[in-house]
């Protein structure tokens, strides 16, 4: 019996995840560490996930948002579901009670009991729908605090601009109902990732330094908020040392929060986890893990890797690289460009790379 044509469609989604053997021999990891393809997704944003495992992933250049299942505990998914489409870049994902939520450039949206809908996902609610509608740094991370409320970034609607709505270039925060809206932190011009420390529950962030200042300034940052209303510098200091060129004499650098790490220039830092599991060495723990997903106007290319922050009395101490090879050197061509990093219950991580298309799982050991 020949079936229709629907059907073929869904049982392609629901059960190709990866279809083809994947050689990932270019990239480099520490020894006992290894990676593989988790799942092929079309242009792999932020990652979610909820406590029974389903993975949740959000899109920047398409308008769709995914969900994934191991459902054998193999390392590798074996069902993906389309959870929506016809979306505005819908980014960022979070998962809280039972409910997906979703962020586009200007609402946050949410999917009620979405796990047991995988196979017909109900619509979605507006939860928020007062976020300004600037395409220029309007994809969103958002994720859930340990105070319960749901915290997204607003970004700066251009490379560097002074704006009178305070709305811009911050991190605000809301009741997961819509309710309660306020600003965090102001003076972040494009933050993409951010986590809690698990011990202090204090907000650390990345955030990508403007452009057109040349090749190596100003440094991309790792921020840290330690009480609300905190300014971060943008748009009139840069890596808290370096005053705008058109809006630096208005304020000094002394005046702002400076970065609790300091990255190289346009490496792009997107998402960020502190490593909590026990699968990797004890040396990890309470380490950052950050995706840094690459230049795109230096006349070098650099980024294109994941890198570990190490933490020490809550303080970001050293830097080293713990992934790269999505970057041929020699031919200055991407191969991939990691974006979000999530922390499964086994202790391995999954990266999502939105070039590639795919989804890896790093772990250690066996």
């Amino acid at each position: 019996m020949k079936l229709p044509n629907y059907l073929i469609l869904f049982f392609l989604i629901s059960t190709s995840v990866v279809t083809k053997s994947q050689s990932l021999e270019h990239l480099n990891l520490p020894r006992g560490f290894s990676i593989s393809v988790f799942a092929e997704v079309e242009n792999a944003r932020s990652l979610a996930k909820s406590p029974s495992g389903t993975i949740f992933v959000g899109n920047r250049s398409g308008d769709k948002v995914y969900a994934l299942k191991d459902t054998n505990n193999d390392g590798v998914a074996d069902k993906k579901y389309i959870i929506a489409s016809g979306l505005v870049t819908p980014n960022g994902v979070a998962f809280k009670n039972g409910d997906l939520y979703v962020a586009e450039v200007s609402r946050i949206l949410k999917f009620s009991k979405i796990e047991s809908q995988l196979d017909n996902p109900p619509s979605p609610v507006v939860v928020y729908d007062k976020f300004p509608k600037d395409r220029h740094h309007g994809w969103k991370y958002i994720a859930f605090g340990p105070d319960g409320k749901l915290y997204v970034p607003v970004g700066a609607p251009c490379n560097v601009c002074e704006k009178d709505e305070k709305i811009y270039a911050s991190i605000t925060r809301l009741n997961a109902d819509g309710s309660g809206f306020e600003i965090v932190a102001n003076g972040v011009r494009n933050s993409v990732g951010f986590d809690w420390n698990p011990d202090t529950k204090e907000l650390w962030f990345t955030d990508n330094g403007r452009d057109m200042m040349g090749d190596n300034y100003p440094p991309c940052e790792l921020n840290k908020i330690t009480e609300k209303g905190q300014h971060f510098g943008y748009p009139y200091c840069h890596g808290g040392d370096f005053g705008d060129p058109e809006f630096g004499s208005k304020f000094h650098c002394s005046e702002f929060v400076r970065p609790a790490y300091k990255f190289k220039a346009h490496v792009a830092p997107l998402g960020m986890k502190f490593y909590t599991g026990t699968m990797f060495p004890k040396e990890y723990q309470g380490d950052i893990i950050v995706a840094q997903h690459g230049s795109w106007n230096r006349s070098k290319k650099i980024g294109y890797r994941l890198m570990r922050v190490k933490i020490e009395n809550n303080k970001a101490v050293s830097s080293e690289v713990f992934v790269d090879g999505w970057l041929d050197v020699d031919k200055q061509e991407a191969i991939g460009r990691p974006v979000d990093v999530l922390q499964l219950k086994d202790g391995s991580l999954l990266v999502s790379d939105d070039y590639a298309g795919k989804v890896y799982r790093i772990s250690y050991g066996k």
